[in-house]
């Protein structure tokens, strides 16, 4: 919320500053024509600058209507003050006030026509009557009238975009909750239109197949067909959902695998232009998961203290090759079940790559996936 106070919104200091001098200036006006004028006047000064303070404080706690009456008064003051002492400055800090303190265009059109009336109506009456004050000033009587004129159009402008700025942001994350909403009653409805339907399908045939398997063994094996043709399809729907869901860059995975590595102290080395990696987005999220788990694994088993990785990619087939110089794996078929290896070729096996391992002079790892996946 805007504080009374704040001439300049984003600066408070600043402002509390500029209100210091807001506050002496006058009084040190005061001082200045104190031969010129009776205590009496002195004194109606004085009581006219604690009432201009006083409403423009009560200006902002205000609620619309009081408001209104509050900047009213600021202008009846600033004529008083204007006429009476030649004291126009406050002027300006009515302009301000009504710049950002109106949400509302109608409100800030009936208060700025106001104001520039009044302002205008002042100045034209000083210049006639008491024209050797007005005439002294006149300089700083221009600077006065054109920000009166330009001030609230320049804040009022301002609040309105940083409204409306806030209202975009508000807006835009409503509209990422319900996306996030939407995304999962997609994904949900496609789960459900994906599977469901087929693995009814796999359940009937599997039943059909159970009871024909003794009666009729060749239509049994035909059902049997049937459902590794609707498995298969079904697999490829699954990936295809998977790879729209998720898409996990090799290139990305790569500037990971980096850090990773520089964190345990073991120099990267990197053979091929991640540029020229094109393969299904699928296949990608598979590759760049197996290279994480076997960065991990030589993070932490490895002893390693360089890490070589190199790819290469054909219109057919995309090879990754991940070296490190550690103690590599004694017996390589006791680590088969651990250590992430079978995860590693369970997910290459599911896209038809192959994965092989050697450990001569450390361990390679060799990845080979096709680009073009097929059903298995």
């Amino acid at each position: 919320m805007q504080k009374w106070y704040s001439i300049i919104p984003k600066s408070p200091m600043l402002s509390i500053y500029l209100w210091i001098i807001v506050c002496i200036m006058p009084f040190y006006f005061i001082i200045h024509i104190i031969h010129s004028f009776s205590l009496w006047l002195i004194s109606v000064a004085v009581l006219l600058i604690i009432l201009y303070f006083l409403s423009y404080y009560f200006s902002f706690s205000a609620r619309t209507g009081l408001k209104y009456m509050w900047i009213s008064l600021q202008m009846v003051l600033n004529i008083l003050m204007t006429l009476s002492f030649g004291y126009a400055y406050f002027v300006l800090f009515t302009a301000i006030l009504i710049g950002f303190n109106f949400k509302k265009a109608v409100g800030f059109y009936i208060m700025y026509g106001l104001n520039i009336l009044f302002t205008t109506v002042t100045i034209e009456v000083g210049y006639f009557f008491f024209q050797d004050l007005f005439i002294s000033q006149t300089p700083f009587i221009i600077v006065t009238a054109l920000g009166v004129v330009l001030v609230p159009f320049a804040l009022y402008s301002k609040s309105k975009r940083e409204n409306l700025e806030g209202e975009l942001v508000t807006a835009n994350e409503r509209i990422s909750e319900l996306t996030v909403h939407e995304e999962r009653q997609r994904i949900a409805r496609d789960l459900h239109d994906t599977l469901g339907q087929k693995l009814s399908m796999i359940g009937l045939k599997s039943d059909l197949a159970t009871r024909l398997v003794e009666n009729n063994p060749q239509q049994a094996i035909q059902e049997i067909r049937d459902i590794r043709q609707t498995a298969s399809i079904a697999l490829k729907e699954v990936r295809e959902l998977v790879a729209d869901i998720r898409a996990i860059h090799l290139a990305d995975e790569l500037v990971r695998v980096e850090q990773i590595l520089k964190a345990a102290q073991i120099k990267f080395r990197l053979n091929g232009d991640t540029s020229e990696i094109h393969m299904p987005v699928f296949a990608e999220n598979i590759v760049s998961m197996c290279l994480k788990e076997a960065v991990t694994n030589i993070v932490k088993h490895s002893q390693a203290t360089i890490c070589r990785i190199s790819f290469y990619q054909s219109d057919e087939m995309f090879k990754l090759t991940i070296h490190d110089n550690g103690i590599g794996f004694p017996n390589v078929k006791r680590f088969e079940g651990g250590n992430g290896l079978k995860g590693i070729q369970e997910r290459i096996d599911f896209i038809n790559g192959s994965f092989h391992m050697k450990t001569d002079k450390g361990t390679t790892m060799i990845i080979s996936v096709p680009v073009t996946i097929t059903n298995q």
